[in-house]
């Protein structure tokens, strides 16, 4: 390397740990695909609460719901690669590619992996005039009576159409999906008898469980939860294998400086170690995440082969 070359790397490399440095010089948003009061809402207002403090600037929450999440991911695709303008996702990020023949964005290229914010179970849960009290005895109803039951979602490609779909492909049984207009309303519908049942964050589910307008059938992670430990998880229930972890993650737009993101994915651990998130993420059912980036994407880049198969073997379209 010339000494010329060698100064322009030079210069490069001290503008780029200056920038790095200086992060953030203006207002931080967030831009949350779906509508306020779910889980990637929670989560983002919790950060909110706390980053102002560590950056010396305001974070904005920018509700951009619709289209599985489409719309507010092509905003942040297309935003400049400063680390100002920040995407949350959930399950249906890596389930998109698949449900739709074109997006307008390409993923995963598009985006910079910042961190896994947390994970969750969902619950499956039933109106209480459903007879069925338990897993196998749901399993055993569907059959008894195919396509009979019906169950609901927060919208299609969402990780509750896909965990109902995997848990029919798994207990070979039929039931009938009804997509609505997110988590709120989808609970609402199961909760007025209108569909049988659901399968939804645990913690969004509780109160109405907890009240007994819902029945818990089972947890669908790998194991029990603490905020409600006398909820089995569908393996113990007699569906071996079934474990579905829906997950939250923030990414930034592609080529965003690293230094930028390892700055962010610091800073975002670093909120939900403290004590008060962490008791009220573990309220909510949330395990904290904190991943790096390179776990992030390694993390997303398997759900997206896990989900993409059971999309293109069922034959989910988005719509």
């Amino acid at each position: 390397m010339n000494s010329k070359s060698l100064l322009f790397c030079l210069a490069f490399i001290s503008a780029h740990d200056a920038a790095s440095a200086d992060f953030p010089t203006r207002p931080v948003r967030i831009v949350v695909p779906s509508t306020p009061g779910g889980a990637l809402d929670i989560l983002s207002r919790l950060l909110a609460q706390h980053l102002p403090q560590r950056w010396g600037q305001p974070l904005v929450i920018d509700n951009r719901a619709g289209a599985g999440g489409i719309i507010g991911s092509e905003i942040v695709a297309k935003a400049d690669p400063d680390g100002h303008t920040l995407l949350v996702v959930a399950l249906g990020y890596a389930a998109n590619p698949f449900l739709y023949e074109k997006l307008p964005y390409r993923t995963p290229q598009d985006f910079s992996a910042v961190t896994v914010l947390a994970s969750a179970p969902n619950v499956l849960v039933a109106h209480p005039s459903v007879a069925a009290t338990s897993v196998p005895e749901l399993i055993a109803l569907a059959k008894a009576k195919p396509g009979a039951l019906v169950y609901a979602s927060s919208g299609v490609g969402t990780s509750g159409q896909l965990a109902m779909e995997l848990f029919k492909r798994m207990a070979g049984v039929e039931m009938v999906h009804v997509p609505y207009k997110g988590a709120g309303a989808a609970t609402a519908a199961i909760v007025a008898g209108q569909v049988q049942v659901l399968s939804t964050a645990l913690g969004a589910a509780l109160p109405q469980i907890r009240a007994g307008r819902l029945r818990a059938l089972a947890v669908t992670g790998i194991k029990r939860t603490a905020v409600a430990p006398e909820i089995s998880t569908a393996a113990e229930s007699g569906l071996p294998g079934y474990v579905v972890d829906g997950w939250f993650a923030a990414l930034a737009p592609a080529k965003t400086p690293a230094r930028v993101v390892e700055r962010l994915q610091s800073d975002i651990a670093a909120v939900y170690k403290l004590p008060d998130v962490a008791e009220r993420l573990t309220t909510l059912g949330f395990d904290a995440g904190g991943t790096t980036p390179r776990e992030t994407a390694d993390f997303i880049a398997n759900e997206m082969t896990k989900w993409g198969k059971l999309i293109r073997e069922t034959g989910i379209k988005g719509e």
